[in-house]
């Protein structure tokens, strides 16, 4: 079995090389955009919005401190009773109707710019840390049309009863600190109804 000959140092320095930029400032995509657009746009917007909604928030709060007070006592006591009830009867209807006649017309001033004769296409390289090099130069005309139609409907309930008792003693020794507190809560919440979203888009666009 033959062995497979060595590069001499030689061979080894007439061999070309070049060194990779560090890391942190290696990018692969260089893109340089100058942009010219005449814009032509067209954005009509409607919407219908229908909610039925039953809310019930009781809050109850007792706070109580003693701070550097030796041989002192803090004592904080909330208590709540709730009752709610809440009844909706109804329907929460949306219908958002729109109809759109959009004409739009090119627009007739000249937007042709010059080219930089400095912003030509560039090869990228590795020692310029970056893998490809973009220039690009674009005069446009858009002709834009969004209608936009929606519908919203909900019904909902909801109820957050919060009771927060809160104590305490700081720097006190032989103090005491008793925080109590005591919830009681009964909601009764219903919805008697639909909720219905209808949308309805008519459009007719003529964009030459």
């Amino acid at each position: 079995m033959t062995k497979p000959s060595r590069i001499s140092r030689e061979e080894l320095a007439r061999e070309g090389a070049t060194a990779l930029p560090d890391k942190e400032v290696l990018s692969l995509l260089d893109l340089n955009a100058n942009l010219d657009l005449a814009l032509d746009a067209a954005a009509p917007i409607d919407l219908a919005i229908g909610a039925n909604a039953n809310i019930a928030a009781p809050i109850e709060a007792a706070a109580s401190a003693n701070v550097l007070s030796p041989d002192a006592i803090s004592a904080a006591q909330g208590q709540q009773a709730t009752g709610i009830d809440q009844t909706i009867t109804g329907d929460a209807t949306a219908h958002g109707l729109q109809d759109s006649t959009i004409n739009q017309g090119a627009t007739t001033g000249d937007t042709t710019q010059p080219v930089d004769p400095a912003s030509t296409t560039t090869d990228g390289s590795l020692t310029d840390g970056n893998l490809l090099d973009v220039n690009v130069n674009l005069n446009g005309d858009l002709n834009l049309s969004a209608p936009i139609d929606g519908a919203v409907a909900a019904n909902a309930n909801a109820a957050a009863p919060i009771d927060a008792a809160v104590s305490a003693n700081i720097g006190s020794p032989g103090a005491e600190s008793v925080a109590v507190a005591d919830q009681t809560a009964l909601i009764d919440q219903s919805i008697t109804g639909d909720a219905n979203a209808v949308s309805d888009q008519v459009s007719t666009i003529d964009q030459p």
